[in-house]
């Protein structure tokens, strides 16, 4: 993982997340490979913002049906990036 965009996938947009933007809390989907220290660094490049702290957690993928037959969507890692203050991210708030 040496380039910060591969690391960083793409923002989680719901309801929940949406109202964390209020407490300067940005949520992203990211490499399950990823610790946090490389997911500050990525967010830090690719935004040039200061973060504060990052907390991570891995969501289990949904079970779906087609027909009779059973899977299991792809499981995924997800960060909560908390930003220093006065900092925001323009993708957000557009």
């Amino acid at each position: 993982m040496s380039d910060a965009r591969d690391i960083i996938r793409r923002p989680v947009v719901t309801e929940k997340s949406n109202t964390q933007l209020g407490e300067d809390c940005y949520t992203f989907a990211v490499d399950p490979r990823a610790n946090k220290n490389q997911i500050k660094e990525a967010i830090e490049e690719i935004f040039e913002v200061k973060v504060k702290s990052v907390h991570t957690m891995r969501v289990l993928g949904k079970m779906r049906r087609m027909g009779v037959h059973q899977g299991r969507q792809t499981s995924w890692k997800k960060a909560i990036v908390k930003l220093k203050e006065g900092h925001k991210i323009d993708l957000f708030e557009n």
